[in-house]
């Protein structure tokens, strides 16, 4: 392991780090029941989240799995097998508990009301009582209309976010993305209307042509709809998105503006829980008791993924529009025994374990709780990884009490922290994938 300095030293944006390991360090599994593979594990505080693959258009930026345009029948088969799915993975689990609930994508919004409608006959499979399960759902503004949000509203979604990405016109459409603000300000009108209690706006520095004036502009315009949270995410360039593929490049004037973004935000009573996330004062949290360090996941849908302690699986990935397709295809296929079975995914020794325990805490403002890892591995951090000694002489981190919690240098180099902290093994696999 290189040591830290050189990672910050080489870029403060290494990767974004909010999953450990990165679906790239997946590989093809021999086959495994799903009964067999929650047989002992704590299903009393499970995440469910639901993944639909669709988009009105496809931003420059986007890695995700995702499709555009998809036609109707395809959306209709889509539901179809994640009714499926989810009816045989509720037999394999067996007697659980759904503490939190996601719906992701692409754009769940993008399917009609109907089809919402549909959506949520789905996850009552799981017995989902929702106005006491905090629930989150994605939206954009094209497909953020008054008849989608009352169903939201209708089943307690007590957390909306919507990817607004910049309120300078130039700018998002620099990215492939022709939107108008009038549209944005329509729909952002819509959520608050609807009464959901936690807006979220998604807002990206780093585009073509920002500026630290436009940007304090993108940010200022975004408070006058009082978010209780806003995400701030630098521009990455990833193989196979619209913009990976012009070869563009630029440098660190995304930390300025980060600096600029969080600095704003806290004067205007923001606070930082990661380097991402800013909530505003007073704002409910919108999480439950669902913890990511040791409770598990439920993935529904072709690009959702699952956790347990020890694996973690999904369907193959992809980000080009044919590998996206094929898997797509493949997945509105599958009987109910591939629906009962595991074939790609991550067996997690004891040595990640460890790291993405670590990972996961470290790079939120909570911390890492050493009673917490002691009670888990039976050991300290400090003393299964000493290189963690680094982050206290770079003044990254300090220890308080039982916790070891990121200084504010320490969010900033979040995205140089998180994949110094990843095994060799698994950069070595990630490093080897071929993204389709």
């Amino acid at each position: 392991m290189s040591t830290l300095k050189q990672h910050i030293l080489t870029t403060p944006y290494g990767a974004y780090t909010y999953a450990y390991p990165h679906k790239t360090a997946y590989r093809q599994l021999p086959p495994q029941q799903l009964s067999d593979i929650w047989k002992y594990e704590d299903k009393s505080q499970l995440f469910l989240y639901l993944h639909i693959p669709f988009c009105e258009m496809r931003c420059g930026f986007c890695n995700l799995f995702t499709t555009v345009n998809a036609s109707a029948s395809l959306e209709s088969e889509y539901l179809l097998a994640l009714r499926r799915q989810a009816t045989i993975i509720k037999e394999q689990l067996g007697d659980s508990h759904i503490a939190q609930l996601a719906i992701g994508g692409g754009t769940p919004t993008y399917l009609s009301p109907a089809e919402l409608e549909q959506l949520y006959e789905i996850t009552d499979l799981f017995g989902i009582d929702y106005a006491n399960t905090p629930s989150s759902v994605e939206t954009s503004p094209a497909t953020a209309t008054v008849d989608r949000l009352n169903i939201l509203a209708e089943h307690h979604t007590q957390r909306i976010s919507v990817g607004v990405q910049s309120f300078v016109e130039e700018e998002v459409k620099s990215v492939g993305r022709p939107q108008r603000n009038s549209k944005v300000f329509s729909a952002l009108d819509n959520i608050r209307k609807a009464g959901i209690p936690i807006l979220n706006i998604d807002l990206i520095y780093g585009l073509a042509w920002q500026t630290a004036e436009s940007w304090l502009f993108t940010l200022r315009t975004a408070l006058e709809f009082q978010p209780e949270e806003i995400f701030l995410y630098p521009l990455y360039v990833r193989p196979l998105t619209g913009i990976g593929k012009e070869g563009r490049s630029w440098d660190d004037e995304r930390q300025e503006l980060y600096l600029r973004g969080r600095d704003y935000l806290l004067e205007q009573g923001y606070q930082q829980v990661s380097m991402r996330m800013f909530r505003r004062g007073g704002s409910p949290a919108g999480e439950g008791e669902y913890c990511c360090q040791n409770d598990g996941m439920v993935g529904l849908g072709c690009g959702a993924r699952s956790y347990t302690r020890q694996l973690h699986y999904s369907n193959e990935y992809a980000v080009g529009q044919t590998g996206v397709k094929a898997i797509l295809q493949d997945f509105v296929q599958r009987s109910d025994d591939d629906f009962a079975q595991v074939h790609y995914g991550f067996q997690l020794d004891d040595d990640n374990q460890k790291r993405r325990f670590i990972i996961q805490s470290l790079l939120h403002s909570s911390g890492l709780s050493l009673p917490l890892y002691h009670a888990r591995f039976g050991s300290l951090p400090m003393q299964d990884f000493p290189q963690l000694s680094e982050l206290f002489l770079l003044d990254l981190a300090t220890e308080r009490g039982d916790r070891i919690t990121l200084t504010a240098k320490g969010l900033t180099y979040s995205d140089a922290i998180g994949p110094w902290l990843y095994a060799k093994s698994v950069n070595n696999l990630m490093h080897g994938y071929e993204l389709k």
